[in-house]
């Protein structure tokens, strides 16, 4: 994976608030997955349902997706609601929860490029991706604005061959969207997570979900169909690692 100099919070826009510092601190640690674990993940699916097609398996990955982010929501109701623990165990874990959902949206964003035959190992690419991913339809609007490329499936234009300048920019561009939308969005959630008697758990799990569908509905936007045979090699084949696309 390529690594980069300092955190991209830059990116931010001078917003330097404590929820975009935290942000963005688990932005930094979602695009550092190494591209082994993707890879594995992938094989993993695939061995439990050795006859998908390639858009079958990302329905498998979509359904595995949903079933992570929805059980950690509602983590936190249910410490909060723990005799003994009480409300600051449950505030503890929502700060943690910020970076567990980043991390599964980032493993299942790098997860469908793989099956479309894009391995994306660039650490400012993979911010891209998660970051349209996880601002769904306004986050593929974004892309079209800053790059000039369609909403529908624009991830291989991007992630394959727009130069580094281009990147940068649409990255702060959808940064800054994303501390405005997902600040309020995630701090309102976290604090319904804390309602007394595990009421919380289940507003957390259904809001874990809602937001998960947000980035299974913004992956899909940003690949299309996935292909009907695999890559001869197997996913991933296509890698933008190591290849310096001046902007």
């Amino acid at each position: 994976m390529t690594p980069h100099p300092r955190s991209e919070h830059d990116d931010l826009g001078g917003l330097e608030s404590r929820s975009a510092r935290a942000l963005s601190t688990a932005l930094d640690r979602a695009v550092s997955i190494p591209s082994t674990t993707v890879h594995a993940y992938v094989q993993r699916i695939r061995r439990r349902h050795p006859r998908a097609t390639p858009q079958q398996l990302v329905s498998h990955l979509e359904r595995q997706y949903l079933r992570a982010v929805t059980g950690s929501g509602g983590a936190v109701g249910v410490a909060a609601a723990v005799p003994g623990l009480g409300t600051g165990a449950g505030i503890a874990i929502s700060a943690g929860e910020v970076t567990a959902f980043f991390g599964a949206s980032a493993l299942f964003s790098l997860a469908v490029a793989s099956v479309h035959g894009i391995e994306v190992d660039d650490v400012a690419r993979r911010r891209t991706l998660l970051l349209a991913s996880v601002l769904g339809v306004a986050g593929a609007e974004l892309v079209q604005v800053e790059a000039g490329i369609p909403t529908s499936a624009w991830a291989r234009a991007l992630l394959t061959s727009a130069p580094s300048g281009t990147i940068k920019r649409v990255n702060g561009v959808l940064a800054r969207r994303f501390v405005k939308r997902q600040a309020t969005k995630e701090g309102a959630l976290a604090v319904s997570r804390l309602a007394p008697f595990g009421i919380g758990a289940l507003i957390g799990a259904v809001g874990g979900r809602a937001m998960g569908k947000t980035v299974v509905a913004g992956a899909a936007r940003a690949f299309g169909l996935a292909p009907l045979a695999f890559p001869a090699a197997g996913p991933a084949i296509e890698s933008i690692s190591h290849r310096v696309i001046e902007g």
